[in-house]
């Protein structure tokens, strides 16, 4: 392994790999994360479609109930199934090892950053990453 100060040309291919990895990995954490800040989100917006008139009166719309409790459905679904992927467990407190492996790996990466970097670069990095993954939220197309 060589030491010394890095030229500018081997920071930039540091960075580089370095956003690479960050964006992965990331990407791979996000996958099982989302869903459970979704959860919170769509918690909150079952609540709000029960407090309706169309769900809250007896004379309610039928239809609209079987669609709300439809979501609520999904939502047990969704979060099993999360549940499944991040815990080995039924109890929900040993980790997959898979999830726990991505999850060191990603704080590994920040470190690193930090370390070659400087935590400047961190923010911007995850700036970066973030846009760019709004950014494909609000570009994407629907394919039917």
């Amino acid at each position: 392994m060589r030491k010394g100060k890095l030229t500018q040309k081997e920071k930039n291919l540091l960075r580089r790999y370095l956003v690479w990895c960050y964006k992965t990995t990331k990407e791979e954490l996000d996958k099982v994360d989302r869903y459970f800040t979704q959860l919170i989100a769509d918690d909150h917006i079952l609540r709000q479609l029960k407090g309706t008139k169309e769900y809250k009166f007896p004379a309610g719309d039928k239809d609209y109930k079987d669609l709300v409790d439809q979501f609520k459905a999904y939502m047990n679904k969704k979060e099993s199934d999360a549940l499944k992927k991040k815990f080995k467990d039924s109890g929900h407190k040993q980790l997959n090892p898979d999830y726990q492996y991505l999850s060191n790996r990603f704080a590994a990466i920040e470190k690193t950053i930090i370390h070659f970097l400087g935590a400047k670069e961190l923010d911007s990095i995850c700036r970066l990453y973030e846009q760019e993954m709004t950014g494909r939220i609000i570009g994407a197309r629907e394919h039917h």
